[in-house]
This record gives structure tokens, sequence and C-alpha cells, in this order.
């Protein structure tokens, strides 16, 4: 009965509807088929990136990687809260960058709660810290968020060229939210703690290749311009080596299927609609120069559409207001990458984090979340458009 249910959650059941949907869409042309081919030349490679790097990420964290980076958190702040902060600050900030947004939100989010726990600190600033620098750190990378590797080859033909329209905006992306954080909660964070005791890994042999690996893929991804490639050789490397070592720890769940399947389905619904007619009507929308004004009005758009139905097809609907003008797309990205922080639906990582804390002990109300959230998302989508205009 139990695995009944669970093949009957909602989630479960709208992202097998999606697919239905996009099937028959394709089937019978209401999605050209010449549209549908470029449209799976363009998302296949995204969507390898994504299996990829849970992959690479969900075994690391089998082999302890994270536990063991936690600690020597712990450690290095020695016994004070605040040093403890920052370290966690950078742990959530590295992890969005490079790993993805989902990353921070499914295993950096109970390693940090855990950690707080562990010390006898309240973890409600460190788990709402996961959460708000999983989306609003999710900007300076391609491999940061979905939405950048969907808009990355329109923005320029390398890295390079998103980076030097993002740094501006993405740093105003982590100190806006962490300064909040840290005014919000300056009494917590005051205090000092005992660091717990060490603890080793139980397989010496996986927590040392998963680490290389994973040092050696970080760089490549802010370097390499097809990321899958790189993504696909760190998932390979790690999955032969548990093979050997831990095969129990394969298993099918470690491809996120429905993250998979969300994110077809959209591509092919929302492309559908576009080449019915829908960008022709979003045409009166579209950015108009380089103007502050003109950047804050395609960002808010951004920000309200993904808190009105979730940032990846707020992004996919609204890409034809700015596709023609990288600083406009930049602009549209910092909506629906900073912005989605006041309703639970707002983006996958935060369902995603809702599940995880609560499952920990931690409870948040959507009440004081989405009041937090408006402040955070108004403050940092501002600062992020300010600073994009001036480096642009």
């Amino acid at each position: 009965m139990k695995a009944g249910r669970r093949r009957l959650r909602p989630g479960a059941l709208l992202v097998i509807l999606l697919v239905i949907v996009a099937a028959v869409v394709v089937a019978t042309g209401i999605l050209p088929a010449a549209d549908a081919g470029a449209l799976a030349g363009r998302t296949a490679p995204v969507l390898g990136f994504v299996v990829a790097i849970t992959i690479v990420a969900e075994l690391a964290r089998d082999a302890a990687v994270f536990d063991v980076v936690a600690q020597h958190l712990a450690r290095w702040g020695r016994g004070r809260v605040l040093a403890l902060w920052g370290a966690v600050i950078l742990l959530a900030v590295v992890s969005t960058v490079f790993l993805s947004l989902d990353t921070t939100a499914v295993i950096v989010t109970p390693v940090v709660v855990l950690l707080a726990q562990g010390v006898g600190v309240s973890p409600l600033p460190f788990a709402l810290a996961t959460v708000w620098l999983a989306n609003t750190a999710s900007l300076l990378l391609p491999v940061s968020n979905l939405t950048n590797l969907l808009a990355a080859s329109r923005i320029g033909a390398d890295p390079a060229a998103f980076l030097a329209l993002s740094w501006a905006p993405a740093l105003a992306g982590v100190l806006v939210p962490v300064a909040i954080l840290t005014i919000a909660h300056r009494r917590t964070l005051r205090g000092r703690y005992t660091a717990p005791p060490q603890a080793r890994p139980t397989d010496r042999v996986l927590f040392v290749v998963s680490a290389v690996v994973l040092v050696a893929l970080l760089p490549l991804l802010a370097l390499v311009q097809e990321v899958w490639i790189p993504a696909a050789a760190a998932a390979l490397i790690l999955v032969v080596v548990f093979a050997f070592r831990r095969r129990r720890a394969l298993r099918l769940a470690l491809v996120p299927w429905q993250a998979l399947g969300l994110a077809a389905g959209l591509f092919v619904i929302v492309e559908a609609a576009h080449a019915r007619g829908l960008a022709a009507l979003l045409t009166p929308l579209a950015a108009d120069g380089h103007g502050v004004g003109e950047l804050l009005r395609v960002a808010g758009i951004g920000a309200l559409a993904a808190n009105g139905i979730d940032n990846l097809p707020a992004y996919l609907v609204l890409e034809p207001l700015a596709a023609h003008d990288p600083v406009a797309l930049m602009a549209l990205l910092i909506g629906v990458n900073l912005g989605p922080l006041v309703t639970p639906w707002a983006s996958l990582a935060i369902l995603l984090w809702h599940h995880r804390i609560t499952a920990l002990g931690v409870t948040v109300p959507w009440g004081r979340f989405a009041l937090g959230g408006l402040v955070a998302a108004a403050s940092t989508v501002l600062v992020a458009v300010l600073a994009l205009a001036a480096v642009s």
C-alpha cells in the first residue's frame, strides 16, 4: 500500500500528465517535426548534464564527502557561530554555482541542518540560507541553473561571455540575501558552540575518489562550453568505482526521473505554444533598450511569473521577450533565478528543500517564508538589475 501511495503522489501524477500531453503534442504535429528536432538538439545536452551532475552529487554524498566538509566547517569556525555561518554560506554558494541549485536544496540542506543541530545552534537561519542561496546564487555560471543552460548559447559563444554579464548581478544575489539573513538572525549568530568529534568515512577509497572527482570537475564546469561532457565523465568514473566498492548505492533512483519528465514535458508544451502564436502575442512586451527601467521591467515580469507558475516554465514562456538581446536575457534570468522566493512552487528547489527540513524536524510556516522571501526577492532583484546595468 505504501508503494502505491508513493506512485500516486500529486507531483508524480503531474509529471506523468505533462509527459503524456507532450507526447500527444509531438505525435499529432501540434509541434511541427522541424521544431521538435531543433528543440531536441537544444535540450538534450541540458538534460544530459542534469542527469550526470545529479548522479555525481548523490554518489559524493553517499561517499560522505559533504559530511566531511561540514565537519571541517565546524572546526574552522573555532566555536564561533558567526564564523560557522560564514563557512556555511561559502559551502552553499560553491554548491549552487558549480553543482546547481537542486544540489544545494537536496544535499547541502540536510548536511547544514544536522550540523547546526549537532553543535546546539538554531538551524533556522542555516536552513533559510540554503534555500535562498540555492536560488539567488544560481546566476553566475551556465551550470548553476537549468534556465542558465538554456540561455547560455543565446548570450554568448563561450562561458566567458556569460560570466561577463553575470558576475555583478550574481554577486548581488549572494550579498543581499546574506545581509538580510545576518541582520534578521543576528542574536542567534552571536553565540558560541562546541565542535563535534571528527567522524571518518566508512570507505576511505570511495571518499578519496569522490572528493578528487569533485575537485577536478568544478573548474571544468566553469571553463568548458559543453558542460555535459565533463559531468558525464565524472559520473561514469564514480559509477565504475561504486560498482566495485558499494554496488548497492547504484540504483535507478539516482536518475532524477521526475525532474527530467517535468523539464522535457514543459520544453515541448511551451515550444508548441510559441510555434502556434504565443511568441507573437508576447512581442509587445519585448525588451527595448538597456535602461535601468527597461531591465527592471523585464526582471520584474520574470520574478512575478516565476512565483506564479515556477521559474522554469516562466523562463520558457518569457524567453522570446529577450532572446534577441544578451543583456535583456540576463535581466530575465535575474527575475526567474533570484526572484522565486515567495511562493512554495516558485522553484522545484523550494519544494525539495521544504521536504528535507520537515523530515529533520525544522518548521518554517509558509506565511513567514513568503514574507521574508518577498523582502529578499524584491531587494535582491533590484540591486542585481542595477549591477547588470552598471556592467553592461
